[in-house]
């Protein structure tokens, strides 16, 4: 298995803080986002390598801290080429951007460089296997507001996902769902399909109803916290969260 991290970004509204770095090269309790993401990433046994994909615009940069990554992952830096806000390939226009430089012939995990997790990913991994089926993860969500500002899942009595809204005015279930996701080898294909069809390469979730009416698509239900850091107060709060651990 391949992973794969949307890291390419400009995140202007962290400005001024991210005009000239990359947010997933912002600490939280003194080391880069990137480097808790994989973290994670490293509890996994059978994930080999980890594409990290970002811009012309910082390359070099994580270029210069993945000379002294000291993890485990084997890592490659990806440049999709962007320079500016007004011309990013956007996260689905990014993994089929590393789908196409690439080799990758297997299964794939993808997720966002500026979501930190608590929750546990081999049991995701787990889950997926079980199901030999493309998975997203879940988690119940109280908070309306928060949930329009995410995705939003309805499942059936065996969890297969039965509809997905991105940013719902009006969310239809109380399910978010963090940007993680698991695909087969047998969909990557279906990303440049995508981009044919619907041309809206933005959020990553955008992928998944269309998705679904094409493939069985699962959510596995995961307890625990995820940090979307979007603005300068979300990100100063996760700071301190993660300080106080």
């Amino acid at each position: 298995m391949k992973a794969i991290i949307l890291a390419a970004g400009y995140a202007t509204r962290l400005y001024p803080l991210t005009k000239n770095t990359a947010k997933a090269l912002l600490e939280i309790d003194e080391k880069p986002i990137i480097a808790h993401l994989l973290d994670k990433i490293n509890e996994v046994k059978n994930i080999n390598q980890v594409y990290i994909v970002t811009n012309a615009k910082f390359y070099q940069d994580f270029n210069k801290w993945a000379d002294k990554y000291k993890g485990t992952s084997e890592i490659m830096i990806l440049n999709d080429g962007t320079d500016s806000n007004e011309n990013r390939l956007g996260a689905i226009g990014d993994i089929a951007f590393v789908l196409q430089n690439t080799e990758i012939e297997e299964d794939i995990l993808v997720m966002a460089a500026d979501n930190l997790f608590t929750f546990d990913l081999p049991s995701f991994v787990d889950f997926f296997h079980q199901k030999q089926s493309d998975c997203i993860t879940v988690q119940v969500m109280e908070d309306r507001q928060e949930l329009q500002r995410t995705g939003v899942v309805e499942t059936d009595h065996n969890n297969k996902v039965i509809s997905f809204e991105e940013k719902p005015v009006n969310p239809k279930s109380k399910l978010a769902a963090p940007p993680l996701y698991l695909y087969k080898k047998d969909t990557l294909p279906l990303f440049a399909e995508y981009l044919g069809e619907v041309q809206n390469p933005d959020a990553p979730g955008n992928f998944i109803p269309w998705l679904i009416d094409r493939k069985g698509v699962y959510a596995h239900f995961v307890t625990g916290e995820c940090y979307d850091i979007g603005t300068l107060e979300s990100y100063e709060k996760v700071k301190v969260l993660y300080q106080s651990k």
